[in-house]
């Protein structure tokens, strides 16, 4: 074997282990939330996000698909988000008591078979690179759940109506894909990710105008897409 390739394949393993390693920032939020620090919880779970936000244009480029065929980046890449994006959120959810006592372990468990379901379906995607229905990131609902810091049982209504919309027929639109308002999408989605990395740094508890960023910029990236009129197709 040529050099080259085998530097190849070292490269295209090295690209999957950096993606397996959103499970061991999975691991350090879940032990965090278990230990009831929240603050914690979304800081690894933010690391886990630029894991998964660069992991893929990383191997499109090193060509990892040609060159590890065996193991495919598609299935890691949901295995390491099932981790994070679902079972960490409901371990806080159910540490920080965000809902009614007796109604925890019922949305724990929607939440995880919607999730499951949800990760498993092939159709998840639009041709425009948006996702049907609520795209399962519990991490980032329960996030803005811990810092407005609604009564449990609103709390509850949120989560048992965002399980409905697990499966319901419109568009959430992927930031970087969309094509019409794509720069004041982006621009967005900068205000609300510094947004939250303030009220992350002030302990979950941010001030008046960040929290008021959070919830406006939170409100246009759920909404852009049905209001822009995006369809399931």
């Amino acid at each position: 074997m040529a050099n080259e390739d085998r530097g190849g394949i070292a490269a295209a393993v090295a690209v999957h282990v950096f993606t397996a390693s959103g499970a061991v920032l999975g691991l350090l939020a879940l032990v965090a939330a278990s230990e009831r620090r929240f603050a914690a919880v979304f800081v690894w779970l933010g690391l886990a996000l630029v894991v998964d936000g660069i992991d893929g244009t990383i191997a499109r480029r090193l060509r990892v698909s040609e060159r590890l065929p065996r193991y495919s980046g598609d299935i890691l890449d949901l295995v390491v988000d099932y981790l994070t994006y679902v079972v960490v959120p409901v371990q806080v959810l159910i540490q920080a008591e965000l809902v009614p006592a007796p109604l925890a372990w019922p949305l724990a468990a929607a939440i995880l078979v919607s999730s499951a379901f949800y990760f498993a379906d092939t159709e998840m995607k639009t041709p425009g690179g948006g996702f049907r229905g609520f795209p399962a990131i519990w991490n980032v609902a329960v996030f803005l759940v811990l810092v407005f810091r609604l009564p449990p049982a609103l709390n509850a209504v949120i989560v048992a109506a965002l399980v409905a919309a697990t499966f319901a027929p419109f568009v959430f639109v992927h930031p970087f894909r969309m094509e019409r308002l794509r720069p004041l999408t982006l621009g967005v989605l900068a205000v609300w990710m510094a947004a939250a990395a303030a009220a992350v740094a002030a302990n979950l508890a941010p001030s008046v105008p960040v929290a008021v960023a959070l919830a406006l910029a939170t409100l246009y990236l759920g909404l852009v897409g049905i209001v822009l009129g995006e369809r399931v197709r």
